[in-house]
């Protein structure tokens, strides 16, 4: 189990109202207790902060508000005293506009060594236009004009924010330099990487126009030849990446964040010779439906088993929704560009039943599973005022796009206290006023808490033999919207998606169970059961 941290909203350890590295170093012990076997660390280098360090400035720096290089290094080994291996995120598409290597194309001139490392180009229309019709998934154009010694210049091509310019990988110097910073935190103990945008970064020659049918911003991310996504030449990267990788001992390891609806061309990304595993983001966009939810598992299983690779599970993160918000409402697909009120009213009951029956449903399948931290508080997506919020899709579309906030909010540790114990001086987000009885020291001890519910279900994962090595999965006729799989040996996991009780479709005594998930032989309405089939324990 890899367990997410955002690391500005995890835990304050100086009292300036934002995450930092001594923060989460104060709660290795909570992470131990959960069940966590490694990290993840959203991106804590050296960074103005436009879009919450996802606009690296120095790759080989820690910003002063997360802490120094020297505390990472003191994280890393008491992670590992702990058992818990430590995964940074890193961000090879783009770089802040204040990395050194941008500053000094934006003095250059055009065609200059220092603008080809990024991807500089003539306009349209005499200049006037921008060189495609290329869309930043932030919102608006996705180039920006310079000013090239006093006139209006080129422009410079960037998929998300202007503040984050996209880098050129045909450029031999990009390579090598990605390759020394993987080197740099490797040799201080990192254990690995998550690579965010990890489709994006080949683009096709000459950059051609996207067209964008029926003016999706994204338009099909899998569409043949893409202009900037999937390209196959991506993989040439990783296959150097992974050869650096394997050079360590132990070796290191890679996760892509690869937003592909093709199982069989996410399934590229973890051949043997190159990444490890992608996150299965095609989980996170099902429905809360019997149907929708065993097509993506059988999707992603039978993708990964192709090419021998584990497979990977997630219900949220930081760029998507909290569960119990999308599970509470009357549609629970995630729509990409969507969020907030756009989607409907929210039922945080019900969307608390279905996220305690997904967090089953999810620890119970084979492979790795990523948990978002204050998803096993049983949080949802806060509503924060216009005025606080500070994601860039939500400034740079005047308002108009709900943006990542909501879900971004720092997390409550106790029930009382300021900020909830996330620090000593309030938060940077406003956490909602309802919170106390969510914070992690109100729910330990209470067996029928989220808390309680994901310690007790990653114990069992660890330990139970039909889970702890889990690689197989069989499925069983079930009545209704009811999902009925087991493991050998001996051990089954029923999820209700429907509205009425269902029969429990297999023999077997319940193992493990929230207090209304079952009664008499019935499985609640989204709800989920774990039965122990032949074990019994010696």
């Amino acid at each position: 189990m890899i367990y997410q941290v955002y690391i500005q909203s995890f835990a304050d350890g100086n009292g300036d109202g934002v995450g930092d590295i001594e923060g989460l170093r104060s709660r290795i012990g909570y992470l131990s207790a959960l069940g966590v076997d490694a990290i993840w660390i959203t991106p804590w280098f050296d960074s103005p902060l436009r879009d919450a360090g996802y606009d690296v400035a120095d790759y080989r720096a820690v910003h002063p508000r997360y802490g120094t290089v020297e505390e990472a290094r003191q994280l890393i080994k008491e992670c590992h005293a702990a058992g818990i291996r430590v995964i940074l995120d890193i961000v090879p598409n783009h770089t802040s506009s204040e990395h050194p290597w941008f500053r000094a194309a934006l003095q250059s001139s055009p065609g200059s060594v220092e603008r080809s490392r990024y991807h500089f180009r003539a306009g349209r229309d005499g200049g006037e236009s921008p060189p495609n019709d290329w869309l930043s998934v932030f919102g608006g154009p996705a180039w920006t004009r310079v000013d090239d010694h006093g006139r209006p210049g080129e422009w410079y091509l960037h998929l998300f924010d202007a503040s984050q310019p996209d880098l050129n990988w045909d450029n031999q110097q990009v390579r090598a330099e990605f390759e020394d910073i993987l080197r740099y935190w490797f040799d201080l103990g990192v254990d690995g990487f998550r690579i965010d945008v990890a489709t994006a970064l080949v683009k096709a020659p000459g950059l051609p126009d996207l067209g964008y049918p029926d003016g999706a911003f994204l338009a099909d991310l899998t569409r043949p030849d893409h202009p900037h996504r999937d390209r196959d030449e991506v993989h040439d990267i990783y296959r150097d990446w992974r050869r650096l990788a394997d050079s360590y001992d132990p070796p290191r390891m890679f996760a892509a964040e690869a937003w592909l609806d093709d199982a069989d061309r996410l399934s590229r990304y973890v051949r043997p010779d190159e990444l490890h595993t992608t996150l299965n983001l095609y989980y996170i966009k099902s429905a809360w439906t019997a149907e929708s939810m065993r097509t993506a598992i059988d999707a992603a299983i039978a993708a990964t088993a192709a090419v021998g690779a584990p497979t990977t599970w997630a219900l949220s993160n930081h760029d998507v929704e909290r569960v119990v918000t999308r599970y509470g409402r009357a549609d629970t697909r995630r729509r990409p560009g969507v969020a907030g009120p756009q989607l409907g009213p929210v039922d945080e009951q019900l969307g608390r039943r279905r996220a305690r029956a997904a967090a089953l449903l999810t620890l119970a399948l084979p492979g790795s599973v990523y948990i978002y931290q204050g998803d096993e508080l049983g949080l949802a997506d806060a509503d924060i005022p216009a005025h606080a919020r500070q994601d860039p899709i939500w400034t740079r579309s005047g308002g108009r796009r709900w943006g990542r906030d909501g879900a971004r909010v720092p997390l409550p540790w106790t029930a009382h206290g300021p900020s909830y114990g996330f620090g000593d001086n309030g938060a940077w987000l406003p956490q909602p006023a309802e919170w106390g009885p969510h914070a992690a020291t109100a729910q330990a001890g209470d067996d029928s808490s989220f808390l309680e519910l994901y310690r007790a279900a990653l114990r069992l994962r660890r330990t139970h033999p039909g889970l702890a090595r889990a690689n197989d999965l069989r499925w069983h006729d079930a009545p209704g919207d009811v999902l009925a799989f087991t493991h050998s040996p001996g051990f089954g996991c029923v999820v209700n998606f429907g509205s009425t009780p269902a029969p429990i479709p297999l023999a077997g005594r319940v193992l493990l169970a929230t207090d209304t998930a079952v009664a008499e032989g019935l499985v609640a309405p989204h709800g989920a059961v774990w039965l122990d089939l032949e074990y019994i324990p010696s």
